[in-house]
């Protein structure tokens, strides 16, 4: 099918999926891709390119926005695993738990969400358990308090059912890694579930 489409008053014969690509990047924010290339795929000075955005299909049909907002975020998350832990730090060499979620979710969106995990606590949107998602940030108490807030992570898998989870965080023991909720080091320190707006 060829679909007609007006941009700066210019008329487009788009393919289907040069048309998916002009109506889910325009009005995008500029992180998510570069306009200029986008304008060369579909107004077809370099049409070969089209292909590189077929990561916004999912088994033919088009993913969710915010679905890729997260995995890119994820894909940052991931790139520090290894990194070691060290007490205030903020990044990248190493990093303490509030220190790794403010620099992942600064280096994707730009976003401040908070110095400290008490901070990153109060500042963003609170979510129940059986609603967490991928990206949400998880809270526990600290290793030498039970009350307070002390360590965050950000979620990687979520079982709204079981209310169980992975997450992946900047641990004192082991540095950047990828735990798990029914560890019962983390069940017993759970606190909750926050969302940032960005999301």
């Amino acid at each position: 099918d060829t679909f007609q489409v007006w941009v700066e008053e210019k008329q487009l014969d788009l393919s289907r999926k040069e048309y998916d690509i002009l109506h889910y990047f325009l009005n995008r924010p500029n992180r998510m891709v570069n306009k200029n290339t986008l304008a060369e795929s579909v107004w077809g000075d370099h049409i070969d390119q089209v292909d590189n955005f077929d990561f916004i299909y999912n088994n033919g049909e088009i993913k969710n926005y915010d679905e890729i907002l997260v995995e890119n975020l994820m894909d940052e998350a991931y790139s520090h695993i290894g990194t070691p832990y060290r007490y205030g730090s903020k990044g990248p060499r190493t990093f303490d738990c509030s220190g790794f979620t403010s620099y992942v979710f600064k280096q994707q969106f730009g976003v401040f969400i908070g110095s400290s995990s008490r901070d990153q606590y109060a500042r963003n949107m609170p979510i129940e358990r059986n609603e967490m998602q991928r990206g949400d940030l998880v809270f526990f108490t600290g290793t030498r308090t039970r009350k307070g807030i002390g360590h965050v992570g950000i979620i990687v898998d979520a079982d709204s059912i079981g209310k169980t989870f992975t997450f992946i965080h900047a641990s004192s023991k082991g540095g950047v890694k990828i735990s798990k909720s029914t560890d019962g080091y983390y069940t017993r320190r759970y606190v909750g579930v926050r969302r940032v707006n960005s999301l």
